[in-house]
């Protein structure tokens, strides 16, 4: 299922990823490609073929004494990547100015595709070169000796043949670059997708096992209390004659099962409340000096009874803006757990040390402490270290839960220390 996921962010991630790159790639090809078809077009049609002539405007009786005067003539390519060929209306070469050295058949070749293709302006290949061509008509602009001028078209056409070759090159490398570079992010993007999709399925599949390992365990722990309401249930059927003093024993068990059961599920209530960040906590400010000491007041009987040695280190009119609440259940627990695995005669001492910016209240006490491997485990719900002692101290592993759920909903930090046989020590911080 998990697997399924992850692919399927995987997918979605290089799609989009793609899209876009390609989308980006195509557009700076199309650019590229643009300007360099402009830049073709513009040295295909330079300002040339227009003779300009001062006197008669008969054309035809032009002779060598009386030949009119060429005042300008204007080439704007480059004779290093271009040649003008100049045809006559049946596409007879009259003309050739060219740098190249070219046979006249190559000339003539070259003439004969582009008189026949007039209106395609498409590429020819020649000398294992690609040329682009134009043509265009010749005209003399005519001006006479009174000062009227007017244009002729002659029935002469000069065709431009540019070098194309270096910008066809120049298109292919930046189509193989481009292909190349997309090639390489599409890999790395592949990767880096990967390692990300992971990351991200990684705690989505440990909520999972999270969650089935909860319920596997509330269904064990809820187990327990049903079997003995029904054992007890069974017994009581069975003497069915006897009176209920008689029977009291029996239902002694079944009101131990079911306050178990009660307790069981008002801590899986309180748990899952805490976790839902819909739930508002408090923000007041309050005494949280006087809290604790309200708090150690209500165990005074059991430290009492079980000879508990208790030393106290708080601060006194330490206020904090914070849930009243929920610190105080945090606190509870932490003593009631302190409480329950600490042995007769043994030691208890609480502290409360402000600082500028925060407060750190901590719990230590005497016993058999949690081993070093159970500390990473130790606020995980249903977690005992000491599974052996659960029915005896009327554990289920939740209090520690809870108690961290709350502190890091207000924005706090629990954690525990712990030499084994010696003691442990729980300690919370919070912001003032």
């Amino acid at each position: 299922m998990f697997t399924k996921l992850r692919n399927k962010f995987l997918i979605l991630n290089m799609a989009m990823t793609s899209t876009v790159m390609t989308t980006a790639f195509l557009v700076i090809y199309l650019i590229s490609y643009n300007n360099i078809n402009s830049e073709i077009t513009k040295k295909l049609n330079p300002q040339f073929g227009v003779q300009t002539i001062i006197g008669e405007s008969e054309l035809d009786d032009s002779t060598e004494n009386g030949r009119p005067k060429i005042l300008n003539r204007r080439f704007s390519a480059d004779d290093t990547y271009s040649f003008i060929v100049q045809v006559d209306e049946h596409g007879e070469i009259l003309n050739i100015d060219s740098p190249f050295n070219m046979q006249d058949e190559i000339y003539k070749k070259a003439v004969d595709i582009a008189w026949g293709n007039k209106h395609k302006n498409s590429a020819i290949t020649l000398e294992g070169k690609q040329w682009r061509y134009s043509i265009t008509q010749m005209k003399q602009h005519i001006i006479q000796e009174n000062g009227q001028s007017y244009t002729v078209a002659e029935n002469k056409y000069n065709i431009m043949f540019l070098d194309v070759t270096t910008y066809k090159e120049t298109l292919f490398q930046l189509l193989m670059t481009l292909l190349s570079v997309g090639i390489v992010i599409l890999v790395v993007l592949f990767f880096v997708s990967l390692y990300f999709a992971n990351r991200v399925i990684q705690p989505i599949a440990e909520a999972w096992e999270r969650q089935k390992q909860f319920v596997a365990d509330a269904s064990h722990e809820l187990k327990t209390p049903i079997s003995i309401i029904n054992a007890n249930y069974d017994v009581l059927l069975a003497n069915k004659e006897e009176t209920i003093e008689s029977q009291l024993k029996w239902l002694d068990y079944i009101k131990i099962g079911t306050d178990r059961m009660t307790k069981l599920v008002n801590d899986l209530l309180s748990l899952a409340k805490m976790e839902d960040m819909r739930f508002e906590m408090q923000n007041i400010v309050f005494n949280i000096s006087n809290m604790i000491h309200d708090v150690i007041l209500s165990v005074e009987a059991v430290i009492a009874e079980k000879d508990i040695r208790f030393t106290s280190s708080i601060e006194p009119d330490i206020m904090v803006k914070s849930d009243p609440e929920r610190i105080k259940q945090v606190i509870m627990i932490l003593l009631d757990n302190a409480l329950k695995y600490t042995d007769p005669k043994g030691q208890i001492d609480i502290s409360l040390i402000p600082s500028k910016h925060h407060i750190v209240f901590s719990i230590k006490n005497t016993g058999k402490g949690i081993p070093e491997q159970d500390l990473p485990k130790i606020f995980d719900r249903f977690y005992r270290a000491d599974p052996s002692r659960t029915y005896e101290i009327g554990s289920y592993g939740l209090g520690l839960s809870i108690a961290k759920t709350i502190i890091e909903r207000l924005g706090g930090e629990i954690y525990a220390e712990s030499v084994e046989k010696e003691y442990a020590k729980f300690t919370f911080t919070l912001a003032r």
